[in-house]
């Protein structure tokens, strides 16, 4: 499985894990149908997942005018998955993970999800770099 079709199962498995409150195994397990399991993709889930207080943190800080509760659920799934990579998956590199998730947000999001989504990470990505 390639890195970018793995985002777009972590995207669709922390959607469900957001909005259904499942566990991350069935999120997964319904992502891939119950077969094998891509180690990145679980890498992106479970990371999101243990890492999500400190990501919703970050991301808290650097929304303008918005609360993380109210950005749309496929929107903070792209956020939340973006921003572990560029924190702590260290074989990325950071403007992967940004381009990654315009990318994401512009196929599963609104009209607006692309540029937004752009913004809130490139802060992230300075507030990082700091």
């Amino acid at each position: 499985m390639k890195r970018h079709e793995a985002r777009e199962k972590a995207l669709q498995a922390l959607f469900q894990i957001d909005v259904g409150r499942i566990p991350p195994d069935e999120a997964l397990d319904n992502v891939t149908g119950g077969g094998d399991i891509d180690p990145f993709l679980r890498q992106l889930v479970f990371g999101v997942v243990e890492h999500q207080e400190e990501i919703d943190e970050l991301l808290r800080a650097n929304l303008e005018k918005w609360a993380l509760e109210r950005v749309a659920n496929v929107d903070r799934a792209i956020l939340r998955m973006a921003t572990y990579e560029m924190k702590y998956a260290d074989d990325v590199p950071i403007n992967v993970s940004l381009d990654e998730a315009v990318e994401l947000a512009k196929k599963f999001g609104d009209w607006k999800s692309g540029s937004f989504v752009n913004g809130v990470l490139s802060k992230v990505k300075a507030a990082l770099q700091k």
